[in-house]
């Protein structure tokens, strides 16, 4: 019954992780669904600037806190283990429906493309970026990646066999095409709002910052040599950058 009821809090966590991620895609372009990143509740400018960081405090601690190995070590002697992974996406995806929710228009256009050839672009390398995002999830271990293989392997009572380093297609372009993914596509905006421009580059600081400092450092310690090695050859975010030219 256990292993059943820990299957089925998998699949519902990879499932509002689904929803969530796909609804990000229309509301940080502004598109489609009535709630975006330039719509909702009117505030003074300082009071949306402050819940707007706020809340994408709130979603960088917890990936930032829950991913690290000496929380999962302590995580792990309170929930099972094999949901340990499920868990974290299901509070990653809850935070994420925080930001969508609480998120506060700021006005303000800093840049609006009008050539129309411009704008096709602009929103197909926006379209590009979530497909990079999407596509390198499958090129490690999408199922494993959001906890649907650790539960399933529960269900079937299968041993879990570590997933052995490789490098396919994207990963020997850039050590990290799932933050590359992302970055392109918060920054590929026809109309570049302030509060867009805020979320822009509060997420790209964050995610060169937990890049450099927390996931090169677990990927290190998991991978050793072989990870240094492979940090030697490929760069880690901007694709045919000179590795000796990165930020030591």
């Amino acid at each position: 019954m256990g292993r059943t009821f820990s299957f089925l809090y998998g699949v519902i966590a990879y499932i509002i992780f689904l929803i969530s991620f796909l609804y990000a895609i229309p509301f940080v372009g502004d598109f489609l669904v009535a709630k975006t990143i330039n719509t909702g509740l009117e505030t003074p400018f300082g009071q949306a600037l402050l819940i707007n960081l706020f809340v994408l405090t709130i979603f960088a601690l917890q990936h930032s806190i829950m991913a690290r190995h000496g929380f999962k070590s302590w995580w792990t002697s309170i929930i099972p283990k094999p949901i340990e992974r499920s868990t974290y996406v299901l509070l990653a995806s809850l935070a994420l429906l925080l930001i969508f929710w609480q998120w506060r228009p700021m006005g303000g256009i800093i840049w609006e493309v009008q050539n129309e050839a411009a704008v096709a672009l602009l929103y197909g390398f926006y379209g590009l970026g979530w497909l990079i995002v999407l596509l390198s999830t499958f090129m490690i271990n999408h199922f494993e990646l959001f906890g649907l293989k650790q539960v399933y392997e529960n269900l079937k009572n299968i041993e879990p066999q570590p997933i052995p380093f490789k490098v396919s297609f994207f990963y020997s372009i850039v050590r990290h095409p799932i933050m590359l993914g992302f970055i392109i596509a918060f920054w590929a905006a026809p109309v570049m709002t302030a509060g867009r421009l805020v979320f822009a580059m509060t997420t790209t600081l964050y995610i060169l910052i937990a890049i450099k400092f927390l996931e090169e450092r677990d990927l290190k310690k998991m991978h050793g040599e072989t990870y240094i090695e492979y940090q030697k050859k490929v760069p880690m975010v901007i694709p045919f950058m000179n590795r000796k030219s990165e930020i030591k």
